[in-house]
């Protein structure tokens, strides 16, 4: 069986050593399109493919259609929006994602924009700390859990609020769990988001949510660009001249942002939150042997359609 790895933006050759040993070791085939220009090298690349993985790469209808061998996809990361999820079922293809190989990485990205955030951007004026500051977690996951553990090493307040984690699962890492999405954003001075975009959650964090926060407040974003509703965050940073917001997701709005709301707004230039080395090579071995163990075992464990 032949596993094409098709990366526009390639893995970190040590990763690409770590998927070619466990694809082959299993033995299948590996073959690499790194760096390709055009859809039409992906569809060439992916007519005879079993398995795919991916990073941010569209797999759309007409990749799925173009893959008549395909039984997988993997995008090694959590986030899995890039992919047709409606095309692939109805192909009769399993899509998967990594979760928590990333985790560790967003969680920290989440600090460096936060103590940018607090120390003015780093201006030269005197800025604030994370100390005794009350931080409010968006979505317990496996980021969420990371951000809590890390801002209990700076001694900040913590708070989340996930529709779907237990109480009991928060509260067992000394979170406060909050009952609601408006307590959450009414009662913290800070809040990391780390909701998935979904029918439901896009463009949720809007005006009236935000409004509800308290004065000098901060909202980090290393979630998703569509979650925002971007005009009614221009609308409200209009409003509340004591408002921050940083992000490693550039909206739509980034230049209008900059020129209006220059020190209280920042947008890393591309998304950095799974950008070290270590999530990189983390989540392309995790790819592979997710595939090994489907491929092998009829494993499904991570399976998001």
């Amino acid at each position: 069986m032949k596993i094409l790895v098709a990366t526009e933006k390639p893995f970190a050759k040590i990763a690409v050593d770590g998927i070619r040993k466990e694809i082959e070791t299993a033995g299948f085939e590996l073959a690499l399109l790194e760096k390709y220009t055009a859809k039409k090298q992906l569809l060439d690349a992916v007519c005879d493919a079993d398995a795919i993985i991916i990073r941010s790469d569209i797999i759309d209808a007409e990749v799925i259609n173009a893959a008549k061998a395909l039984k997988i996809i993997v995008r090694a990361g959590a986030g899995y929006d890039n992919v047709d999820l409606q095309a692939a079922t109805a192909a009769g293809v399993c899509v998967m994602n990594t979760p928590g190989q990333n985790s560790n990485a967003v969680a920290e990205l989440v600090f460096g924009l936060l103590v940018y955030a607090v120390r003015n951007f780093y201006n030269g004026t005197s800025g604030t700390e994370l100390k005794g500051k009350r931080l409010g977690i968006h979505a317990y996951g496996n980021v969420g859990r990371n951000v809590a553990r890390i801002a209990k090493g700076f001694g900040m307040e913590i708070s989340a609020y996930d529709a779907y984690c237990p109480t009991e699962v928060i509260e067992k890492d000394g979170v406060k769990a909050l009952k609601s999405v408006e307590e959450l954003y009414a009662g913290n001075d800070i809040v990391s988001l780390h909701i998935p975009a979904t029918a439901e959650t896009k463009n949720s964090i809007n005006k009236d949510l935000l409004g509800r926060m308290p004065k000098g407040a901060i909202l980090v974003n290393t979630a998703r660009k569509e979650v925002i509703d971007e005009a009614g965050m221009e609308q409200f940073m209009e409003e509340r001249a004591d408002f921050k917001y940083v992000t490693d997701i550039m909206p739509g709005n980034h230049a209008a942002m900059s020129e209006k709301f220059a020190g209280r707004y920042f947008s890393t230039p591309k998304k950095m939150g799974a950008q070290t080395a270590e999530a990189n090579i983390n989540a392309g071995i995790a790819a592979a042997r997710q595939i090994v163990d489907f491929l092998v075992n009829g494993n499904e464990k991570f399976r998001v359609n």
